[in-house]
């Protein structure tokens, strides 16, 4: 069995969770980030859910990727199915994503979002997503932090995105003015 790459859009990149032999800046053509799934576990919950991100079609996402060695390899995939297929919102796919550091293009394992489950949000207006984002809390945290820490992580990695800095700053601004805040 060959070496496993794992592609990690959101909180994947900052919290793999699994040993890996390197991290490369990658980007997936096909596919984009998008806060564009109902969190009913991790960021929220059914009865008052977050939102976190999916690989929805179109566009293309600058992300993160993962080489496991072939020995983690099937231990690897367990874990993940385990964390990102808690309630089947994301289809275990393999994609080729290009390394960007030197061009190489490799097969990884992504999770895309299913757009006929239940919690797929499609997409939702700019207030929408600020209050569901800010009111989220779940079983990994406080929604705002998810948003937080995926936008750090971007910028630590030289990748801007103008529109989530936007929601950052809507979110900030609703959470000090919110007298009970997540």
């Amino acid at each position: 069995m060959p070496d496993l790459w794992v592609f990690g859009y959101g909180s994947l990149m900052w919290r793999p969770g699994f040993e890996h032999e390197e991290r490369r800046p990658a980007l997936l053509r096909g596919y984009h980030r998008s806060f564009c799934v109902y969190s009913h576990v991790h960021r929220g919950t059914p009865e008052k859910p977050g939102l976190v991100f999916g690989l929805d079609v179109g566009g293309s996402c600058r992300g993160v990727a993962f080489r496991v060695a072939a020995s983690r390899a099937e231990e690897t995939r367990r874990y993940l199915q385990a964390r990102e297929q808690v309630t089947l919102v994301y289809r275990e796919a393999v994609k080729e994503v290009e390394l960007v550091d030197e061009g190489k293009r490799v097969e990884a394992l992504c999770f895309i979002v299913d757009r006929k489950h239940g919690q797929y949000a499609g997409r939702l207006d700019f207030e929408a997503q600020v209050r569901l984002i800010a009111e989220g809390k779940g079983s990994s945290g406080k929604n705002p932090e998810y948003l937080e820490s995926t936008l750090r992580h971007l910028e630590e990695a030289g990748m801007r995105d103008d529109g989530l800095s936007r929601l950052w700053r809507a979110v900030e601004q609703r959470l000090r003015q919110s007298p009970a805040s997540p």
